[in-house]
């Protein structure tokens, strides 16, 4: 049976940004309930991998309700969420204001990961947590990924995996099939909103597929982090150096509008 908000067509973009639409309120909830709390730790691990220092700039795409970027503020450094999904954002504007109280804020944008409204080279680290495998095309995505990354930047990207082992692969989707669709039904009252996870999951090439396609695109230092035996994944590399003919789209972008609430203070 279609999941109703999945589709490989040009409606995919509009499918993803209604299931997010309608889960934004019950999103972090959610997420704490279908990994018992360890989607926390596994953040966590991508900000320790991830290097940051005070003065890195950070790009956290596909921002969400903004938790990842929110931590990494909370380290000290200069970071910018983007999502396409206003009422995400809208959440994520909102827990940016009350952590801030006033002060400097994580500044969120609504911004399409397949065209980042960023110059080429603008940031030190770019993140995405449970992102990639919700974009439409995902070549387009970690070509422009790697092009607003500075040469020697590093990318870190947090998403569901394919586990080696094929018996504890069965177990995993089984629970994606039959127990996360009940997250859905409880708390939104759409079991296919959750029934989402495990369709796109078996459209996009996990892990290893996307270490793959990192090393076409020249990056260097590419590796593999599985957590509960490659269930969840974290892909890490490093952007090559850069000359004026290289592989990435070189085009400067105009400036962004933030969400309101969210513009940092200078």
């Amino acid at each position: 049976m279609a999941n109703a908000y999945y589709s490989l067509g040009d409606e995919r973009g509009a499918r993803v940004r209604d299931l997010f639409s309608r889960i934004a309120g019950r999103y972090d909830l959610i997420n704490d309930i279908q990994s018992l709390g360890l989607h926390r730790l596994w953040k966590s691990r991508l900000i320790e991998l991830a290097q940051i220092v005070h003065g890195t700039r950070v790009l956290d795409v596909c921002s969400g309700t903004g938790d990842l970027a929110l931590a990494m503020w909370k380290e000290g450094v200069e970071v910018t969420g983007v999502d396409f999904c206003a009422p995400m954002l809208k959440v994520a504007s909102d827990r940016s204001s009350a952590a801030a109280r006033g002060g400097h804020q994580v500044r969120f944008a609504q911004a399409d990961a397949l065209n980042l409204p960023f110059a080429d080279n603008s940031f030190d680290v770019v993140t995405v947590g449970y992102g990639l495998r919700n974009l439409a095309n995902l070549d387009r995505a970690l070509a422009e990924l790697l092009r607003v990354l500075r040469a020697g930047g590093r990318l870190c990207v947090l998403d569901f995996g394919k586990p080696e082992s094929a018996s504890w692969r069965v177990c995993y989707e089984t629970y994606l099939a039959c127990v996360v669709p009940i997250f859905g039904w409880v708390f939104v009252g759409d079991p296919a909103a959750y029934a989402y996870i495990l369709e796109s999951l078996k459209h996009y090439p996990g892990q290893r597929g996307v270490d793959e396609k990192l090393r076409c695109l020249g990056c260097q230092r590419t590796r593999v982090v599985n957590f509960l035996g490659g269930a969840m994944s974290l892909n890490l590399a490093e952007t090559p150096p850069k000359s004026p003919d290289s592989s990435f789209e070189t085009t400067l972008k105009p400036s962004f509008q933030s969400v309101s609430g969210c513009d940092s203070q200078d």
